[in-house]
């Protein structure tokens, strides 16, 4: 009986060996750091501030995730309130751009994320830099490193003024690498409000028209405008590419009582919008 009972108990703690081996293999590590680049490391008395990125950081739409190392310990915190101003010094004024919330990308993790458009490029006497507010159980610290904003080789950001005399920031957020599909298309419309303040406009439709150049200006078909899904929210929709190449993504920009802001249908007589994304791919 004796022995019964230990081979009952022996195989009850293998099964639980067993179990907890599977449930580790189940349930592998995350790595936060997957797809992103660190661009930017900010050093001061008490933390270290890293900037990372999963595209180049440069004129246009950019997500930038944040993690802050607590020199002491060496440990990243998970506990910050983080936020942010872009600032582009110009020779004759200074203003900032649209940019998000910043917000932890994971409850356990240490990465803070968010977006910001740098609707203009650097040059050699105008440049951005990004002041970084954040507090930790309670004590504020500030950190504000400047940031290469190099200009775009495709036109990604769109900066005007609108038939309503209005100033209008769109910007092309997504896809990151276009495919022969279709593709789900992420805009950020923005207006300006003031030199520092660029709030989302609610309610727009972004009409979407991929056409190619080289190829006798041809569209594709299966394409939807892009609107929001939540007031404050980018706008999404789906764009269509038929193949590689090089694409111009016309645009309309209408607004909730159906004026036309920016933008013009095309035609045998009108070959492009005069508001647009493009690219190569």
């Amino acid at each position: 009986m004796k022995r019964i009972i230990k081979n009952i108990l022996a195989m009850i703690a293998l099964g639980t060996v067993l179990t907890s081996c599977s449930s580790n293999e189940d349930t592998p590590a995350t790595d936060e750091l997957a797809d992103i680049t660190k661009f930017k490391e900010i050093v001061n008395d008490t933390h270290t501030i890293e900037l990372y990125s999963h595209m180049t950081v440069e004129q246009g739409y950019n997500e930038i995730k944040i993690r802050i190392k607590d020199n002491a310990t060496n440990n990243y915190v998970k506990n910050a309130e983080v936020s942010w101003t872009p600032l582009m010094h110009m020779s004759m004024m200074t203003h900032s751009c649209p940019k998000s919330r910043v917000e932890k990308v994971t409850p356990n993790g240490t990465l803070y994320e968010g977006y910001i458009v740098f609707q203009m490029a650097q040059n050699d006497m105008e440049y951005w830099d990004l002041k970084i507010d954040y507090t930790i159980n309670g004590t504020s610290y500030t950190t504000t490193p400047t940031i290469d904003v190099p200009e775009s080789t495709e036109r990604r950001v769109n900066t005007f003024t609108g038939s309503d005399g209005e100033k209008y920031i769109v910007a092309y957020a997504e896809p990151h690498h276009p495919k022969v599909a279709v593709n789900d298309i992420v805009v950020g419309i923005f207006k300006m409000q003031d030199m520092m303040h660029f709030p989302v406009v609610d309610g727009y439709t972004l009409k979407i028209d991929p056409r190619m150049p080289s190829m006798g200006n041809h569209g594709s078909p299966n394409n939807v405008d892009a609107v929001q899904q939540k007031a404050g929210e980018l706008y999404t929709g789906k764009m269509a590419l038929t193949m590689t190449g090089y694409w111009k993504i016309n645009l309309q920009l209408i607004k909730p009582d159906g004026t036309i802001v920016k933008g013009e249908s095309i035609t045998d007589s009108v070959p492009e919008s005069s508001l647009y994304f493009d690219f190569e791919f």
